[in-house]
């Protein structure tokens, strides 16, 4: 293990539990001090990673959400997993604007938010067994202010 602190939750797969995830992920992630811009770009990628478990992964059933993160250095890593339905083909739902749901007018930007906003984005996915999305940020070393 690589790694110079780490946290691991799990929560029911309910739409309540989203913001829950945000706060959580963004309360061990403000250790590295981001800025505002920094840490409200982790929190909108972990909310999409959260809503496409919940939604695609569970089909809105009450099954568990598994978060990790990682801090090395001034990296965050961050790792959201269902067990769910799993991705059928991972490159299509990686499109802008695709979406498996289409009935319930979701917008088919998750994916492309989650890329957006985060350094580097990596999906495994396994039909009925489940989606692990792994997230990585390099935060920003601001300069200290002088003392004067």
């Amino acid at each position: 293990m690589n790694f110079q602190n780490y946290m691991k939750i799990e929560f029911l797969s309910k739409s309540q539990n989203e913001s829950f995830a945000r706060v959580v992920v963004a309360s061990f992630v403000s250790q590295l001090d981001p800025t505002i811009e920094e840490l409200a770009d982790i929190k909108t990628a972990v909310s999409e990673a959260v809503t496409n478990a919940i939604i695609h992964g569970y089909d809105n059933s009450n099954e568990k959400i598994v978060i990790e993160c990682k801090i090395n250095g001034n990296n965050i890593e961050i790792i959201i997993e269902d067990f769910g339905n799993g991705i059928e083909d991972i490159e299509l739902a990686r499109q802008p604007l695709y979406t498996s749901k289409p009935e319930l007018e979701r917008s088919g930007m998750g994916f492309t938010v989650m890329e957006t906003f985060m350094d580097e984005v990596f999906i495994k996915s396994e039909k009925n067994k489940g989606t692990k999305i792994e997230m990585r940020k390099r935060i920003r070393i601001r300069a200290k202010e002088n003392e004067e």
